[in-house]
Order: structure tokens, then C-alpha cells, then sequence
């Protein structure tokens, strides 16, 4: 009778010569498990040949319509009207050219953003970048799991801490998905977002919002106040998020098509696509959850500062059935944003940690990473003020998403990486135009918020440390 295979320990440093294979491979118990047709043949559509790369694309659009843009979106619809769809409509055009890079440093390179970020950067400048990562994840996750934790209590009126801890129960639904092939969570997760685009239609329709205002919003940039640039952050923040910047440049590597460079081309071309359709219905998701606000809340004089409270004003505004409807896709989209968050929360720490930790153990740790602060959260506040967590969660996010977005640009414009894909100079121009932008509107929210003083002393702490890593330190 045959031995059974050895068991991999729980922890495992990989990168020796003997392991160099196993070390290149992201999110290896995926990597390149799904069959995709050859771009030159001839027996099969273009259309059919687009079918077997679509899906990545889906997988990352779900953590541009989890429940922290929700809070973001009725925070910043509520109390502004359709003031800020411009802002969602910008973020999602920033999202799709960041995402597109992302898919292109997979593709052309066979490695991550993180370990493309371990490989680029000196260690300690590696290691800080990874602390800031997981910071981000915890505060996305924690968006999820109260976001479904309220759904939870919505449709069942199962109460908010027990739904906290049975929302950690996806991860065991996660493990069975994987072990069945990455196309089954491509499914599921089409699925779930299928169900939240129709449920928002269906509001939507009801809800009849003044459709020359929505317009209007979408093409005139303003912001009235200093509450309307928190929010406005909150929704970039919540809209680009940083660890989906990682986990697009690894699930593209599932696909198991050819190293040839008409090949390469074909799953750059499909990719993108599939990165453009995805995309452009999480902004219909995000616009249509503030579109929706606005036109019942703000109308009527109603600043929403709860998701249970959203449900509650639907009610009598729209009917049960659009209550329902609404309660139904903020479970969809927790579940659907909390199995991808932890996938990319495995990738980034094998990728900058160059470890390999068993995929249950790293799952159960990403969860309890979420859970245990959620729970603190909602027994120190009785699971009111929701909205106003949510959006301090996402602006969190949008803090990181520099220490993200220019290391991105810096890997994809090295021609020593990319080769002939290198950025040429009109992505270099747009892609560095929007880095600084985002940086420079997150200081100047600090300095807003907690004044000249504090923003002072963490320029001065990065300088420092940007001096040691410069001039002192000394890889061994």
C-alpha cells in the first residue's frame, strides 16, 4: 500500500534552492488550477476564450461593495444629498486603473504585490509595509463582520454578538470552496454579487430619486465642509482598497495559460476586461446605496448614523419588501467581502513574510483578527453608531492606500521587472498624479483632524525612518 504524502508543519520558512518552486508560487493551493484555452485556438470564441479568465475580477469588485462603503455611502448620502457621487465615480475610475496594474504585475512577472514589494524594497521597509497592510485588513474586516453581523440581526433578529461569531464560521465554508477549485468561489461569489446589484435595482426603482440631481453629482466635483471631505475620504478609502491591490495581482496567477507571448497578451486583454465589467458594477452598487439615501433620507431631513436605523426608515419610505431587500444585500455583500479578505490577508502575509503558514490556521487567525475587535466594539457600544465606526474603519483604509498604490507603480514602472510591459510614461504620469493625490488629501485630513503638531512628529518618525533604512541599515 502507498505511504501517505507528508504533512507540511503549521509553519514553514520557504525560499531555500530545494523549495525555490514552491517559494515563487502565490496562494499555491490555487496557483494555476484552472484550465484556460490556448489564445491561438482556433475551436473556440474569443467570447469563450474571455469565459475562462473572467472572475478575478469579481472576487476583488466585492471589496468595493462591502459593508464599509455602505456606511460611507449613507453617511455621505444622507447628509449631502448627491453632493458626492462625483467622488464615487472618480474612485472607481482610480480603482479600475490601479486593479489593471495589479492583474498586469501578475500576469507578466508570476508574482504578487507583496512579494514583488519583498523583493523591491530593503527588509525593514518590507516589514513596515506588511504591518501597514494587516492594520488595513483588520479595519476591513472589521467593516465586514459588523456589516453582517447587523444583516444577521436584520433578517433573524439574531443578536449582534452572536452574529459576529457565526459570521467567523465562513472561513470553514472558505476552506471546502478551495479544496473544490477556485471556480466554485468564483461562483459563489458572482452569485452574491448578482444578488446585491438586483436587490439595489429593486430599491432603487422604488426609492425614485430626482434623476437631473443624480447627474448633476456624478459631474460636479464639490465638497462642502470639512464632515464632507471625511466622508469624501471614507468613500476612496472604502472604494480602493488596499489589500485588493494584493489580492487581484495574485488570483490572477489561477489561470493556467500559456507562456507565450501572444498568450500573455490574450490574459492581459481578458483580464482587463474582466477588471473593467466587475468594477462597473460595484459602482453601480455603491452609487445606487447613496443615490438611494439621498433620495430617502436627505429629502425627507434624515441624517442616517445606524444600518439598523436604514432599515428601520426603508420600512415606512419603501415598504418591507425593500427593507428585506436591503437587509438581504448587506448579508450578501459581508459573506461575499469577508471569504476575499481573507484570502488576501493569507496572501500578504506569505508574500512579505516569504513563509508558508497552513491555509486553515492563517484563515482562523484573519478572523480572529476581526472578531475579537468587532466584539469589543459592539459590547462597548451596544451596536449603535454604526455608520460612524464604518466610516472611521474605511478612512483608516484610505491612511494605508499610499504605502499600497506607490510601490504598485514603482514595481509595474521597472522595466528590470515588467520588461517590454513596463508602464509606459502616460500610466506613469496618471498613476503617480493619482498617488500624490491621495496622499496629499490624507494629510491634509490629518492636519485637520488632529493638528500641525502630530502631523509634524509622523513626517518626522517616516523621515527617520526612511534615513535608517537609507544610510544605516545593512542587509545581511
Amino acid at each position: 500500500m502507498a505511504s501517505s504524502p507528508p504533512k507540511r508543519p503549521l509553519f514553514e520558512r520557504v525560499g531555500a534552492p530545494a523549495d525555490s518552486a514552491h517559494a515563487t508560487r502565490s496562494l499555491p493551493e490555487a496557483h494555476r488550477s484552472v484550465k484556460v484555452w490556448e489564445s491561438g485556438d482556433p475551436k473556440r470564441s474569443r467570447f469563450r476564450q474571455w469565459l475562462a479568465f473572467a472572475g478575478p475580477g469579481f472576487l476583488v469588485s466585492v471589496g468595493y461593495m462591502d459593508p464599509g462603503n455602505w456606511g460611507t455611502d449613507l453617511a455621505g448620502g444622507s447628509q449631502f444629498g448627491y453632493t458626492l457621487l462625483w467622488v464615487i465615480l472618480a474612485s472607481n475610475l482610480m480603482a479600475i486603473f490601479l486593479q489593471v496594474l495589479c492583474a498586469r504585475l501578475g500576469i507578466v512577472t508570476g508574482r504578487d504585490l507583496a512579494q514583488s514589494c519583498r523583493d523591491y524594497y530593503a527588509r525593514p521597509v518590507g516589514i513596515a509595509l506588511w504591518l501597514l497592510c494587516e492594520i488595513a485588513i483588520i479595519a476591513c474586516d472589521l467593516a465586514e463582520v459588523i456589516g453582517s453581523a447587523v444583516a444577521l440581526n436584520l433578517l433573524l433578529g439574531l443578536p449582534l454578538v452572536w452574529g459576529v461569531v457565526l459570521t467567523g464560521l465562513d472561513v470553514l465554508l472558505l476552506l471546502l470552496l478551495v479544496n473544490r477549485g477556485f471556480r466554485k468561489i468564483e461562483a459563489i461569489i458572482i452569485v452574491l454579487v448578482a444578488t446585491i446589484g438586483l436587490c439595489f435595482a429593486y430599491t432603487i426603482v422604488l426609492a425614485k430619486p430626482d434623476w437631473n440631481a443624480v447627474v448633476l453629482g456624478a459631474v460636479t466635483p464639490a465638497i462642502p465642509n470639512t464632515a464632507a471631505l471625511l466622508i469624501a475620504l471614507g468613500i476612496l478609502g472604502a472604494t480602493v482598497m488596499p489589500h485588493n491591490l494584493y489580492l487581484h495581482s495574485s488570483i490572477v496567477q489561477t489561470r493556467a495559460f500559456g507562456a507565450g507571448k501572444r498568450d500573455v497578451k490574450a490574459a492581459l486583454a481578458f483580464n482587463t476586461i474582466d477588471t473593467i465589467l466587475a468594477l462597473g458594477m460595484a459602482f453601480f452598487v455603491n452609487a445606487a446605496i447613496l443615490i438611494l439615501a439621498a433620495a430617502v433620507f436627505w429629502r425627507n431631513g434624515m441624517v442616517v448614523s445606524e444600518l439598523q436605523e436604514a432599515h428601520q426608515l426603508l420600512r415606512p419610505a419603501l415598504g418591507g419588501a425593500a427593507a428585506t431587500a436591503f437587509a438581504l444585500a448587506l448579508l450578501a455583500s459581508g459573506q461575499s467581502s469577508t471569504i476575499t479578505g481573507t484570502l488576501a490577508g493569507q496572501i500578504v502575509m506569505e508574500g512579505f513574510l516569504n513563509i508558508r503558514v497552513a491555509p486553515w490556521l492563517r484563515r482562523l487567525v484573519t478572523r480572529g483578527l476581526a472578531i475579537i475587535p468587532a466584539l469589543i466594539v459592539i459590547s462597548a457600544t451596544g451596536g449603535k453608531d454604526t455608520v460612524e465606526l464604518l466610516v472611521v474603519s474605511q478612512v483608516v483604509l484610505s491612511m494605508q492606500l499610499p504605502f499600497a498604490i506607490f510601490p504598485l507603480m514603482m514595481v509595474t514602472s521597472s522595466p528590470v521587472r515588467m520588461g517590454e510591459y513596463a508602464n509606459p510614461l502616460w500610466v506613469k504620469l496618471v498613476g503617480f498624479t493619482i498617488c500624490t493625490a491621495i496622499a496629499g488629501l490624507n494629510v491634509y485630513l490629518l492636519w485637520e483632524t488632529i493638528g500641525p503638531i502630530w502631523v509634524g512628529l509622523i513626517g518626522a518618525a517616516i523621515l527617520g525612518f526612511a534615513g535608517y533604512v537609507r544610510f544605516v541599515y545593512r542587509a545581511t
